[in-house]
């Protein structure tokens, strides 16, 4: 567990976490709206070298950063049919948002991240 006390130190987990990824890995992300949970997700693409602006996939579900594939389940009661599948895969980096929604879909190598709201500015980022 960590406590972040800034988006700029959960950016910088997010870039330490990159470092221990591969392809084929599967992030699954859990908390409340405004747990910080995107912010981790720039923090992983900067680490995986991803140039182009990082932002939440809430209405189009699935953004594409090679390697990195960032799903965002919000608006969805369920993953099914989406093509998440299609992700799940050793050609791709994939973090989910709102994880829970694809529990089902997830392979068991799937690392689990709950964020929560400590105060204001602080987060605090539990593996699980």
């Amino acid at each position: 567990m960590i406590i972040s006390h800034s988006a700029a130190d959960t950016i910088a987990f997010g870039r330490q976490l990159a470092a221990t990824l591969k392809p084929g890995d599967v992030l699954a992300l859990s908390g409340d709206l405004g747990a910080g949970k995107t912010c981790l997700v720039k923090g992983i693409a900067a680490g995986l070298g991803v140039t182009q602006e990082i932002t939440s996939p809430t209405f189009t579900l699935i953004h594409e950063y090679p390697p990195l594939a960032h799903v965002d389940l919000y608006r969805l009661d369920s993953a099914f049919g989406i093509g998440l599948e299609d992700y799940l895969t050793p050609l791709w980096i994939t973090v989910i948002e709102w994880a829970e929604k694809a529990e089902s879909l997830l392979p068991a190598h799937t690392r689990r991240f709950h964020l929560s709201v400590v105060d204001d500015t602080s987060r605090r980022i539990e593996e699980r």
